[in-house]
């Protein structure tokens, strides 16, 4: 396997790292987008995904790459001057942008919106726990943080190679469910609110909003019912991703 070694920070390969962890629209352009870490490039091997350039610190172990990967060694000085990451973990990679398609009809029975979620650390932790609860589709409205922000990447902990998620128009997604005879909940207190064990969700799509705003008025609009999970009455409301992760465990159970 050839590995290049780079030394400069000006080197052009560095400052397309850099661009692709800051600029949404710089990722789209160039159709690539940044992940960081070992672990999680021995994810995107496992499953398949198509990594383009993989930067590894001087001492990290350089695992076996299929022969369209290209190899770069660099010092740890200049890893953590392009890692858009306060602790890099070793490894910067590239990876191909999906052309990821809206289905033309939703065959599946469980799916969850994030409305307006502009955490990449909530989104791709929710993108993570529907990996792990077999949620059919999740799809992103409203400015949500990007799906390939390298802070989301990470969060998902692989997912983001495995499962699909949409980023969509409020009337793409309200098209597709009516399309699909898929009814929509939204996470949210109004006057038919029911407890989210009380809900049928045996073929639903379930809303959740960001912690700070909740839902969109739009999106309150198409949802058939409003559910809440029943908490302390301490407690206000739930970082989204939690929430997330309590919709996510009611619909697979």
């Amino acid at each position: 396997m050839n590995v290049e070694t780079i030394t400069s920070r000006q080197n052009p390969l560095m400052t397309h790292l850099r661009k692709l962890a800051s600029s949404r629209s710089y990722r789209k352009k160039s159709g690539e987008y940044l992940c960081d870490g070992t672990k999680l490039l021995d994810e995107a091997l496992k499953w398949g995904a198509p990594v383009q350039t993989a930067v590894f610190s001087d001492g990290v172990d350089i695992p076996a790459l299929p022969d369209t990967v290209r190899a770069v060694r660099v010092s740890g000085d200049l890893m953590r001057s392009v890692s858009p990451m306060e602790t890099p973990q070793g490894a910067l990679f590239t990876v191909a942008l999906p052309e990821t398609k809206l289905p033309e009809t939703l065959a599946g029975k469980h799916y969850l919106v994030l409305d307006g979620v502009q955490d990449p650390g909530n989104v791709g932790t929710i993108l993570r726990t529907a990996d792990a609860f077999e949620c059919d589709g999740v799809f992103l409205v409203n400015a949500c943080a990007d799906l390939f922000n390298p802070k989301t990447a990470r969060a998902t902990m692989g997912a983001i190679f495995r499962r699909e998620a949409y980023s969509v128009t409020p009337e793409e997604l309200f098209a597709l469910l009516s399309k699909g005879g898929v009814p929509l909940y939204g996470t949210a207190l109004r006057e038919d609110t029911v407890p989210l064990s009380d809900a049928n969700l045996s073929k639903a799509a379930v809303a959740i909003g960001s912690e700070g705003r909740g839902l969109s008025q739009q999106m309150l609009d198409e949802c058939a019912k409003t559910l809440k999970i029943p908490m302390s009455p301490r407690c206000e409301s739930l970082n989204a991703a939690i929430a997330a992760t309590v919709v996510l465990w009611e619909m697979y159970r």
